[in-house]
């Protein structure tokens, strides 16, 4: 049984000028959207990219769009309370099935994206610099399918690996999906599993969708705990005081991904987002095909 509630016309109101107002990012069939939020109400929302969008990423500022053309970037206003990207530029990486974006250091954020022959490249974005000026840097190739990237980690599909300037082949096998936010984890055929001393099994049984907000999203307790969701066995399952519990109400749909600001959101492979609210969860549809994944970019 669904606790899931439809969002009325007057739900969909979400102001520009709420400074609570985050922005999803959804990678669909028909191109990237962008959908506006506050907690668990979800406004208005745009097609920000046409084409098909495998994957969306964002950090430092900056969103990443992998598409079946081109990995497409796009920078944030600098206005504090800013969310939207003005603008997608082409970069030259040329077909993308996976994006991630890590961490801002000196020289900026960079993206990382895999394209379909299992070849990883790094975007290094500094200052202001436009994507489109910017160069590809080789990290090495996979010999297997690339399933998901987060941060510097790489699912395959014969196991996890760490990109640096090289790849590391850093254990398991079949990943369906990595997250390297908080304590690292990973998805797999045989089940989910932390990374520490070595990989740790948390729960058996195919993984499809793991993700964690590291403990540094947007929740109104800045002492919050990590959040952590994953898909287990085909159950929408989150992590609470250190066990993994499956919501008595699971979400209606296959949940393809999970994106935090101040509530907890997913997105359906159907094409719905669903924003977790006191009384379940709140949906809305997006009229969109071939959900692949979601992101957040909530108020500097």
């Amino acid at each position: 049984m669904s606790a899931e509630k439809d969002i009325s016309l007057d739900e969909k109101r979400v102001y520009d000028g709420d400074e609570r107002k985050a922005t999803l990012y959804v990678a669909s069939g028909v191109g990237c959207v962008a959908v506006d939020v506050v907690d668990e109400r979800v406004g208005g929302f745009e097609l920000a990219v046409r084409g098909t969008a495998r994957d969306v990423a964002a950090g430092g500022g900056v969103v990443a769009v992998a598409t079946d053309a081109d990995v497409l970037v796009g920078r944030v206003g600098t206005d504090t309370e800013e969310t939207h990207v003005g603008g997608f530029e082409e970069t030259g990486h040329g077909e993308a099935v996976a994006v991630s974006v890590v961490g801002a250091g000196a020289d900026g954020p960079a993206v990382l994206a895999a394209g379909p022959d299992g070849d990883l490249s790094r975007l290094v974005l500094v200052g202001q610099t436009d994507a489109g000026d910017a160069d590809w840097a080789d990290c090495g190739s996979i010999d297997a399918d690339i399933r998901a990237l987060s941060g510097d980690l790489c699912a395959a599909a014969d196991g996890v690996y760490r990109v640096g300037t090289g790849l590391t082949h850093v254990g398991l096998d079949d990943a369906r999906d990595v997250s390297a936010a908080g304590t690292p984890r990973a998805a797999t055929a045989a089940g989910l599993y932390r990374l520490g001393n070595g990989w740790l099994d948390e729960l058996a049984g195919e993984a499809t969708v793991v993700a964690s907000d590291g403990g540094d999203t947007g929740t109104e307790d800045a002492d919050a705990p990590e959040r952590a969701h994953a898909v287990v066995r085909d159950a929408f399952v989150a992590l609470a005081a250190g066990e993994w519990v499956a919501y008595p109400e699971q979400p209606d749909g296959t949940v393809v991904g999970v994106a935090y600001d101040r509530t907890t959101y997913l997105v359906t492979a159907e094409g719905r987002v669903l924003a977790a609210a006191d009384d379940g969860w709140r949906g809305q549809s997006l009229g969109v095909p071939d959900v692949a994944g979601v992101v957040a970019v909530g108020p500097n």
